[in-house]
């Protein structure tokens, strides 16, 4: 993806907001160094980020408290997620003072094609499809092969399971290959009380994200989950079937529940549909989890994985040991990725 070139005048602008921030921050930092220096700061304790707000955070205390923070002015690009070190003010607020270290870090291409990092320490990425709008394999791979290159556990959501066929149809089928594969798969409703037992245990103890296409149900089940926030619904078009998310910021949700296992969740529209530009051929080839028993026994180092004598992924398909649907997958993600950028 190409740079958009500043003009003078632009240039001009963005260094005078940069420099105007630069110097309400060396403010802060003064204010704070006299403040932390008089004794006007508590000891210092753990919190987990809620929510950002450029130089302001919301930040979770130990009794899982939201208490807004300000941010030192060595301290930059923290993220919902991020786990941190606070000092408590005498007037409620307080201040952050460091960043531990990151067990996970889930990040998105900017307008600029840049990597930004968009939510931390997040144990598993729910992919959510459902029986409308009608799932296709290929659009639940690039989620797969989007997660892989995260690092971050993937799980499947079958969500709106009442609209299926009691033998699961097609969508049984499918999902069958993708538990083959290893892929925890979970079904959800949110028309029945028990809809949603699976996937409460499934959330359980860990911080969680949801992405998927929009209409498949997202923000309902999120609603369900967390019945004392306030989460707007976009409804489902009867004419497109195809429902709009309304979410607008990145923020930590606390599941309430009776155990010591909560759940956590990470939710914003930003982060739940996130696409492929950023990966290159070799990360989407990795992306295949099935694949990794046969890369680097090909003919050729440089095999391309199309139409070459002794290419190991060719013959593994041929062998019934790679699913010909899920080859043809990745090949159509492969030629996406120029018209895509």
């Amino acid at each position: 993806m190409s740079k958009r070139k500043l003009s003078r005048q632009q240039r001009w602008r963005v260094e005078k907001i940069q420099a105007e921030r630069e110097k309400r921050s060396h403010r802060q930092q003064a204010n704070d160094d006299q403040k932390l220096a008089a004794g006007e700061y508590g000891a210092e304790q753990p919190g987990r980020v809620m929510a950002h707000f450029g130089r302001t955070l919301e930040v979770q205390d130990a009794d899982f408290k939201a208490v807004r923070c300000h941010l030192r002015a060595n301290l930059d690009g923290l993220v919902t997620g991020d786990n941190v070190i606070w000092r408590a003010g005498q007037d409620g607020s307080g201040v952050v003072v460091a960043r531990s270290e990151r067990r996970s870090v889930l990040k998105r291409p900017d307008a600029r094609g840049q990597l930004k990092p968009v939510a931390a320490n997040v144990d598993q990425l729910l992919i959510v499809f459902a029986a409308e709008p009608a799932p296709h394999a290929n659009l639940i791979d690039r989620y797969l092969v989007a997660a892989e290159a995260t690092g971050i556990k993937p799980v499947l959501v079958l969500n709106k399971v009442d609209l299926l066929p009691e033998e699961g149809g097609e969508l049984g089928l499918l999902l069958a290959r993708y538990q083959q594969l290893g892929y925890p798969v979970v079904k959800s409703t949110t028309a029945t009380d028990a809809g949603l037992t699976a996937l409460r245990q499934q959330l359980a103890g860990c911080t969680s994200v949801f992405v998927g296409q929009s209409g498949v149900g997202k923000s309902s089940l999120i609603d369900q989950l967390l019945p004392d926030e306030t989460l707007r619904i976009g409804a489902l078009s009867e004419d497109s079937r195809k429902g709009t998310h309304t979410t607008t910021t990145a923020r930590l949700y606390r599941m309430p529940s009776q155990d010591r296992l909560q759940g956590e969740l990470i939710d914003s529209p930003g982060i739940r549909e996130f696409g492929l530009t950023h990966l290159d051929e070799k990360t989407v080839t990795e992306g295949f989890i099935e694949f990794h028993a046969f890369l680097g026994h090909c003919r050729f180092r440089d095999c391309r994985h199309i139409n070459e004598p002794g290419c190991a992924l060719l013959e593994a398909v041929e062998a019934g040991k790679i699913h010909p649907q899920r080859f043809t997958s990745y090949r159509r993600i492969l030629a996406s990725l120029d018209t895509d950028r």
